[in-house]
């Protein structure tokens, strides 16, 4: 009788004075905040260690994977060319299009919106759409095919064979998407103008005049720094995917995440490699600024 009376150590540690000593709210905050600042840093330091290998490969022993990267630009081609083109043409011919023809309208010089697309689409949405198309579709297949690999361990397996799989399954696609990023947006600039022509057209505008004012505007710097840009967008996006894609764990939902993180972590740095990439560029040449 005696022990059915007498409180259990569960039920006195579970009482109202366990309640005072619960830990309040702002340390579970801050103690939350800290160890996702410390997974962050994590990740990037193995993004980063990730990089390295892929170039020391690439660069020690250049040879004998270039039939998987020609394979992987095939693939990259056939997905994505077509709704980059789709996506180019339209946010040119819709936001810098339109609006900023009826903005030299108001003017009375609608033939000035193609010195406007040398900023609109050469140094900005150009290369941006082309990399939210790569990383949006190849990014993501990337990752989920890794991540696939990661979980039926046959990354584990290669190891055991004694196979490297950065040179054999990451390095071909990183390559093959650097390459790819890089020569598309070439074709992402051409519809992209495309676009900006066809919203001129609407608004009236001598087709002459825009392309004359185009290329009086067009530089080789404005050029060859969206290609480069874009190189660096895809770089960007095949080691961040490639990274989560490796690391991934916790199952088919656990590869879902890691598509979901690779893909919003590749667009936050794409974000922030635009922005210090084009301050610099137009720093360093600030010609480049001046309508002509």
């Amino acid at each position: 009788m005696l022990e059915a009376t007498t409180p259990s150590a569960a039920a006195v540690h579970t009482g109202p004075t366990a309640t005072r000593h619960r830990p309040g709210r702002t340390a579970v905050l801050a103690s939350g905040a800290v160890g996702g600042v410390a997974r962050a840093l994590e990740q990037a330091g193995g993004m980063t260690i990730l990089l390295a290998r892929v170039v020391r490969t690439s660069v020690g022993s250049p040879l004998g994977y270039w039939g998987e990267v020609r394979d992987q630009m095939y693939e990259i081609l056939k997905l994505c060319w077509m709704p980059m083109m789709v996506s180019c043409v339209a946010f040119g011919f819709g936001a810098p299009g339109l609006q900023g023809g009826n903005f030299f309208s108001l003017f009375g010089m609608p033939e000035r919106l193609g010195s406007f697309f040398i900023m609109a689409s050469v140094r900005e949405f150009a290369p941006w759409i082309n990399a939210m198309v790569v990383a949006g579709v190849i990014g993501t297949s990337i990752t989920a095919d890794l991540g696939a690999r990661r979980i039926r361990e046959e990354f584990d397996a290669m190891e055991v064979l004694g196979v490297d799989p950065i040179r054999v399954i990451i390095l071909p696609r990183v390559v093959a998407l650097v390459i790819m990023t890089g020569l598309m947006d070439l074709v992402a600039l051409v519809f992209g103008v495309l676009g900006g022509w066809l919203a001129a057209f609407e608004l009236g505008a001598d087709s002459d005049a825009f392309f004359a004012n185009f290329w009086a505007n067009a530089t080789t710097t404005d050029m060859w720094g969206s290609v480069v840009k874009t190189f660096m967008f895809g770089l960007i996006v095949g080691i961040v995917c490639a990274y989560k894609g490796y690391h991934a764990q916790g199952g088919p939902m656990g590869v879902g995440r890691a598509v979901n993180q690779a893909v919003v972590i590749a667009f936050a740095l794409i974000y922030s490699t635009n922005y210090v990439f084009t301050a610099l560029l137009l720093g360093l040449h600030p010609y480049m600024q001046v309508y002509r």
